[in-house]
Parts: C-alpha cells; structure tokens; sequence
C-alpha cells in the first residue's frame, strides 16, 4: 500500500505475537505514519526497541495512546478493563479504539463503561496465531488471507468501523461482522474447546503412571503431536479465555461431554454403525476445511482458495 497512511499514530498496548505482528504489517504495508508501543515489562519493551517495531517506546500506556489515532489493545482479555481505566483519560478524541482478543462479550462488558466520548470502541479479533509468544513472534504475513471479526456496538461510527476494516484488510485480513454473544458462541466450539481438549489429553499423558513421560514423548502419533502444539499455547491467555467465556465455553463443554458419553456407549456395545457414522460425518468437515483453504497454519492457509 502506498499514498496517505490510514493513521497518523498507532499506539499498541502489549507487544506479544500480535502486537509485533501488527507492528511489522502495518509499518511494512504503510497503514500507519508513527508506531507506539507500551508494554509493563521492561525487558519486553528493550527487546521490542531492539527489533525496531516502532517509533515510540513507554512503559506508561497512557502516554503512548497521546495523539493516537488507532489505539489496539493487545493483552490478555482479563486484563483490558485495568488498562481502559488507565488509557482512557488520554485517548484522543475521534480515536479508533480495538483490541485483538478471542472473547468479545467481556471486552465489551468491562472496557465500553471506561471508553470517553468521542472515542470509538469497535472490538475485534483476528483469527490468526501460533504458539509462539513474545515480540520476536511476529511476523508481517500472520494475517494475510485469515478472518478477523469485528463485533461493533449499536450505534457505530460507520465511518471509523470502515476506517478500521479497511486497516485489517490492509493487513492481509478478509473482514467479517458478527454480534459478540454469537461470536464467543463461535469461537467456543471452533478454537476455545479444542485448546481445553488439548490441554486435558496432554495433562492426562503427562499424569499416567502406567506409561511413562519418555514412552509418550517417544511413541507421539500425529494425533497426539497436533494435540501437543495446541497446548503449548500461551497460558495467560488461554486462562483468561476461559474465565472470560465461561457461559459459551461451559455450554460447549456439556454437549462436548454428552456426545463423549455416547460415543462412550457406542464402543462399550459394539455398535460399529454409530461409530462408522459419525467417523464418515467428520471427515466430511475436514473435507470442507480443505476445500476452504484453511488446511494449515502456514500464511494464506498454505494456499489461495478464492483464486
């Protein structure tokens, strides 16, 4: 992208994979002019200066949203009410305030009472990631052809929900609209249960005493490989997901549970057809998951499936 950028000053408070991904896109791509970013931790914000990911470099957030334009708040969900309250009282009038994470009822319920008037709060998630963590994650290319849903409020600026759409979609984004209790209804079966999955098996592994930790690091199928690299995700995070989506992740945990008890019964009482059944039925998921382009975690889903 070329020409005027879209914002003059993008403050970025918290600097892990998203935020230094963010950073690298949109410095590369020339969305924003100047590049703030704020972080608690000393160490992490000497090394983000180290990587040159922005102009401006403060362990006081309030200070790096002064004159900002574009305020995204990348830090765990359980924390962005504490840093609202303390952003808030310098955010600029006619900003664009966001912020990155997986739930989107609680980031409404707890930063919207401290957002100023004349200030946009437009929450959003972009669904794009690793295991990885830290400012040396990032990389410019993370959002390119990944979703990222946008939950604005009744009674949005449609002008700054354009302006910050337009941002996601110059980070590489195709940009989707939904209502925040639907989307962390969504996200709850697509990405929160299957980490909380993933977790549980590898605890599970990691508590047998019949077989032993080196025999599962040892014989590790795909399956349980891929189980692996789900619960190396970050755990603040993911903590904060799950107390912060607990409704939506409790639901899901039930059916979870009840199509487990019956799957349970089907191998108990032999029955070969249920279990053929439903084995047939998810293979036809994986199929449509294929043909979506969404197959890998490599960028561009390791293809282009609109073209």
């Amino acid at each position: 992208m070329t020409g005027t950028p879209l914002f003059e000053r993008m403050a970025l408070i918290g600097i892990g994979l998203i935020g230094s991904s963010l950073a690298l896109a949109a410095r590369e791509r020339g969305l924003v002019g100047e590049i703030a970013i704020s972080t608690r931790s000393p160490d992490t914000l000497r090394r983000a200066e180290e990587l040159n990911l922005g102009d401006i470099y403060c362990l006081d957030a309030a200070v790096a949203v002064e004159g900002a334009d574009l305020v995204i708040l990348c830090v765990p969900v359980g924390a962005n009410e504490a840093v609202a309250k303390w952003i808030a009282p310098a955010l600029k009038k006619g900003a664009i305030l966001t912020d990155v994470g997986s739930t989107k009822g609680s980031v409404m319920e707890q930063v919207s009472p401290h957002v100023p008037d004349g200030v946009h709060f437009i929450p959003g998630h972009p669904i794009a990631g690793t295991e990885q963590s830290g400012p040396d994650a990032g990389f410019a290319t993370l959002f390119d052809q990944r979703w990222c849903i946008l939950t604005p409020p009744a009674g949005v600026n449609e002008q700054a929900l354009e302006k910050l759409a337009a941002f996601w979609r110059g980070c590489g984004s195709d940009v989707d609209q939904m209502d925040a209790k639907h989307h962390d209804l969504v996200l709850a079966i697509v990405s929160h249960l299957p980490h909380l999955i993933a977790y549980n098996i590898v605890g599970t592994a990691d508590d047998l005493e019949t077989v032993t930790k080196s025999e599962v690091i040892k014989y590790s199928a795909s399956g349980f490989r891929d189980f692996t690299r789900l619960a190396a995700s970050d755990p603040t995070m993911w903590r904060d997901v799950c107390l912060n989506n607990k409704d939506a992740i409790l639901e899901m945990l039930s059916r979870f549970s009840e199509d487990l008890s019956a799957m349970q019964r089907a191998i108990r009482w032999g029955d070969g057809e249920m279990l053929f059944d439903l084995f047939t039925r998810t293979r036809g998921i994986r199929r449509s998951i294929i043909e979506a382009g969404q197959e890998t975690d490599a960028p561009d889903f390791g293809r282009h499936a609109k073209d």
